[in-house]
């Protein structure tokens, strides 16, 4: 009778302990859930900031160079003399793409990194959905309400992911 009494304690032990484990698992999940949306509104504004920032310096050098360009060249040939030649021989003033470049290298590594974010998010919640799904962790876990979370897209996507169409081409 002895060796039955001690089974049946170490069942009940191994139960309760996979209660606390399984529900412990999910709890970390679900919270992380909630600090990784947190992270996602963080990293939106980060990205929107820094492309807002790089572009408005962009544009403002455009603007600059557009009205000194003119008064630089104009400058240079009220003088007498052969124009042609000092255009030849002069080296002009180049409009600086790296600013352009380094916007959009910026739009890209931001975005990256907020699509980086989501999928993180979708991994948490599927993480969570396979720990409830599953058994025997499901028959253990108590809190099986989903985490509501809607990825962040474009409203082309959105009604691409509605229609079930993507029939639009890229043109340049």
């Amino acid at each position: 009778m002895p060796i039955i009494l001690i089974i049946i304690i170490a069942l009940a032990i191994i139960v309760v302990a996979m209660y606390f484990i399984f529900n412990n698992r999910e709890v970390a999940l679900r919270k992380e859930a909630k600090a990784q949306e947190g992270k996602i509104t963080a990293v939106h504004d980060t990205m929107w900031k820094i492309i807002k920032e790089k572009a408005g310096v962009a544009e403002k050098y455009r603007e600059t160079f557009e009205k000194i360009y003119p008064e630089l060249i104009s400058g240079r040939y009220r003088d007498s003399g052969s124009a042609t030649m000092k255009w030849i021989q002069e080296s002009n003033p180049d409009f600086d793409t790296s600013l352009y470049n380094s916007l959009m290298q910026s739009i890209e590594v931001q975005r990256e990194s907020f699509n980086s974010a989501q999928q993180r998010m979708l991994d948490i919640i599927r993480e969570r959905e396979t720990l409830i799904n599953s058994m025997p962790q499901g028959w253990f876990i108590k809190n099986k309400e989903e985490i509501n979370y809607v990825v962040i897209a474009s409203d082309a996507t959105n009604e691409i992911m509605h229609t079930r169409v993507d029939n639009e081409t890229l043109t340049l």
